[in-house]
């Protein structure tokens, strides 16, 4: 590498055409297809020819210049790469900078960058609710950097074995706020959060500790007569309530349920993705008791929803249904565990393949096998299945009525 000295700061505020000038030592003058100069340092590391800029001719003069290319060969003869060197000091800047931004502005900054990919403003409250009560009292307004595995563990392992639920959740959130910190350079090192080959080793698996508690759900043998009781009240959640259960759906996709999605004339209510769990459209093929009942209903004239709420162009309460269960007496159950009641009816009394049961719940496929082989969604099948489920389920009131 040839010692510097062949520009001369005269020559150089001269040169107007576009190329590179060497000056020796690895530095070079960079004039542009327009006529910008800059200072560019040449260095081979590891046997990788390199190129860093120093900065522009109109900022730095050539002595300037040539003992920037000073540092940087002073840094070469120790090995150490001056790029690799600069990108290090500028993230120990933005570390620095960052000490005045707290875990709980990282947290919100998160929330507003991803909230326009969830399914509804509901997620985003569901992460302000579980990181004011868990995570902020804990290091909330702490610098993100400072957070680290013991301040993590302070905000979950109280709740770890009483509520393991929420604390997975809670620590899976933490951990994504720190990695999005640390990929805008607010925070360095490895995220405290981790659960594989980190928090894993602290505490117990969920599955040791966690209690299953499975939604109530009334016996499949007591059914006919529950809906002969549903079917006596005129209120609207009770209309919902027995559309749920011959539907065996879920209370958002009923509440949701609009009358553009039900075409009475083919039997079917088509479910758009945004509203399934499994953001995957589904048809629920409609059997005639399900189809009666929404020909009683006021139709689109009573406004886009199926089952309206008290306010005009929303829909029903999702907790107007179980409000109706508890009104009825029936407190000990809840809207969902009629899926379970539906599903241990068609496992203990009929012959229809797990498959289309399992279809009929709209239930994700986790066997890429058996998914691959189901392409169709057994329409016919299920809804075969949902008419002997309806015919089962409405025998006690169809017997009243005869």
């Amino acid at each position: 590498m040839a010692a510097p000295g062949k520009l001369t700061a005269l020559a150089v505020s001269r040169m107007r055409d576009p190329g590179m000038y060497g000056d020796g030592g690895g530095l070079w003058l960079q004039i542009s297809g327009v006529g910008a100069k800059s200072w560019i340092f040449r260095f081979t590391m590891n046997g990788r020819s390199r190129e860093m800029g120093l900065g522009s001719f109109a900022t730095f003069t050539l002595a300037e210049a040539r003992d920037k290319a000073l540092g940087c060969r002073k840094l070469c003869a120790e090995g150490i790469d001056p790029i690799e060197a600069r990108q290090a000091r500028r993230g120990e800047a933005r570390i620095e900078a960052a000490k005045a931004m707290t875990f709980r502005q990282c947290a919100a900054a998160f929330i507003d960058a991803h909230k326009a990919g969830w399914r509804s403003s509901k997620h985003g409250a569901q992460w302000h609710a579980t990181l004011d009560t868990y995570a902020h009292p804990a290091f909330g307004d702490l610098p993100v950097q400072a957070v680290d595995t013991g301040l993590v563990m302070k905000a979950i392992e109280p709740i770890w074995s009483t509520k393991s639920e929420t604390a997975s959740r809670v620590r899976g959130r933490i951990e994504s706020i720190l990695d999005w910190a640390t990929t805008r350079g607010y925070r360095r090192g490895e995220n405290p959060a981790r659960w594989r080959g980190h928090l894993e080793n602290l505490l117990p698996k969920r599955s040791k500790v966690r209690r299953v508690e499975h939604h109530a759900a009334l016996p499949y043998s007591e059914i006919a007569a529950f809906l002969v009781d549903v079917r006596s009240r005129e209120a609207s959640a009770a209309r919902a309530l027995e559309f749920a259960i011959l539907t065996a759906a879920r209370t958002g996709e009923i509440i949701g349920a609009r009358w553009s999605e039900i075409d009475l004339a083919s039997a079917m209510w088509t479910v758009p993705a945004g509203r399934m769990k499994g953001e995957r459209e589904h048809r629920v093929p409609l059997s005639e008791a399900a189809v009666a009942l929404l020909r009683a209903l006021p139709g689109p004239t009573g406004g886009e929803f199926v089952f309206a709420g008290g306010k005009r162009g929303r829909p029903m309460s999702n907790m107007a249904m179980l409000t109706l269960l508890k009104r009825m007496g029936r407190g000990d159950l809840t809207v969902h565990g009629f899926r379970s009641t539906f599903r241990d009816w068609a496992a203990e009394t009929t012959n229809f393949p797990s498959e289309v049961m399992e279809m009929a719940l709209a239930h994700a496929v986790s066997d890429k096998v058996e998914a691959a082989y189901r392409r169709g969604d057994l329409l016919q099948k299920r809804r075969d299945l949902m008419g002997e489920w309806a015919r089962f389920a409405s025998a006690a009131w169809t017997s009243a009525n005869v």
